[in-house]
């Protein structure tokens, strides 16, 4: 696994943007940011701890597909810790396999920290050698969109 970290500030508060980036309120919102992604990204779960979380998408065959994972911690508004368990494969959740265990335990951690009113984000992932280039590209787009929604 290859630990990539991304950054942003947000004019907004933490209750702002940590209800915002998880879709708290209006799981739309979530999708806004996340659609640079995939589209059709989406969840399907809640974000308690210990609770199991799909993180899902429709595929180009109108697959469903995504990550099959579990709520390692949450403390609103300060962090929330997602650790990847399995993936989704045309709506069947894959547990184990050579697939799986490229992602397997994998963390994706959100760190919020408010300070006069903006909020700086840390998003500290773990990811496949084969996704580094992607998210590099694509994660600091999505948190502009995060920062874009958040600051209307």
């Amino acid at each position: 696994m290859n630990q990539l970290q991304f950054k942003i500030t947000i004019n907004a508060t933490a209750e702002k943007v940590y209800t915002t980036m998880l879709g708290l309120d209006n799981i739309s919102t979530y999708e806004q940011w996340t659609a640079l992604f995939n589209p059709t990204s989406s969840y399907e779960g809640n974000w308690n701890k210990g609770e199991k979380m799909l993180f899902v998408g429709v595929d180009e065959n109108g697959q469903k597909g995504g990550m099959v994972s579990r709520i390692e911690a949450h403390i609103p508004m300060q962090f929330v810790s997602i650790q990847h368990k399995g993936l989704m494969v045309g709506g069947q959740e894959i547990m184990e396999g050579p697939e799986v265990e490229k992602w397997a335990n994998g963390l994706e951690n959100y760190s919020f920290e408010e300070t006069n009113g903006a909020t700086t984000i840390t998003v500290d992932l773990d990811t496949t050698e084969e996704f580094v280039d992607y998210m590099n590209e694509n994660y600091p787009k999505a948190l502009d969109k995060l920062k874009e929604i958040c600051e209307v």
